[in-house]
């Protein structure tokens, strides 16, 4: 899990000092060729190099704000502070938000734009691979009030709002560099041409938005304000009663109108059966 240096080599002592070579030597064996130290530099370099062009595979869009020096500084020092603790490399950047809060030099000067791509993406991570639960049978629901019925949304469902189109240019990003076929990293195939970074600030607009998978393929679907606000109070808990309460408002929206949102939603396969 230890970056390399910049030659590409194991480095020389582990992280409390002591002489790699030393440590390597209590438990792997040298042979007739390779002594212990190198015996493990190899492993050191195969996953060192596997886990970093995952971590570059499953960020196009922060890279592309960041440009390639910044992010590959961004890339070395995350994974070194955020190692892969998890049986699949799917997690990798389960920890990048966090990081980027506490270690804000890694994005400036782009403001928010590049913790709001990083969300994005690890929604679109999300729902690729994420938990799909039963849908929910609408007609199960029978006579059951509105002030009584909660309805969960799918786990592979995140709502964002965003201050930047940001659906669009990863989009587009996805489509340049073309879609990854390993289900463990929901991104990309071969690495297109390397980004240059964002040379013109992004144009401030706030953007309301569902990130979901249907069929197996991972979706972004714009909302309105007032849909996702009643989205948002569904998967805080509140009741269908309460949250079409936060919303309604007689000039704007009526039962007719929001009926429709649901039965679009329920379509989607938004909703599931509660635990």
């Amino acid at each position: 899990m230890q970056p390399l240096t910049e030659a590409g080599d194991m480095r020389a002592r582990w992280r409390d000092g002591r002489a790699m070579s030393q440590m390597a030597a209590g438990f792997i064996k040298p042979n007739d060729r390779l002594s212990s130290f190198e015996r493990l530099e190899i492993y050191n370099r195969q996953y060192w190099y596997r886990v970093k062009d995952c971590f570059f595979d499953d960020y196009p869009g922060l890279r592309f704000i960041l440009g390639e020096p910044r992010f590959e500084g961004l890339a070395v020092a995350y994974l070194a502070q955020c190692p892969s603790e998890s049986f699949t490399l799917r997690n990798l950047g389960g920890r990048l938000l966090e990081f980027l809060e506490a270690n804000p030099r890694w994005i400036r000067p782009w403001g928010k734009a590049p913790l709001e791509m990083a969300r994005l993406e690890w929604a679109h991570i999300e729902a690729f691979d994420n938990e799909a639960k039963p849908r929910l049978q609408t007609e199960s629901l029978g006579g059951t009030r509105p002030e009584n019925l909660r309805l969960e949304l799918q786990p592979h469902l995140t709502l964002l709002e965003l201050g930047y189109e940001l659906d669009k240019l990863l989009i587009k990003l996805k489509h340049d560099e073309g879609l990854r076929h390993e289900a463990s990293n929901a991104m990309g195939g071969k690495r297109g041409a390397k980004p240059g970074g964002r040379k013109r600030p992004l144009r401030p607009k706030t953007v309301f938005l569902a990130v979901h998978r249907l069929d197996d393929s991972v979706y972004y679907k714009r909302l309105q304000p007032r849909q996702f606000q009643l989205l948002s109070s569904l998967r805080a808990g509140a009741t269908l009663g309460e949250a079409c309460q936060v919303v309604a408002q007689p000039t704007q929206a009526d039962a007719a109108q929001i009926a429709e949102w649901f039965k679009t939603w329920a379509a989607l396969g938004w909703f599931c059966k509660p635990e």
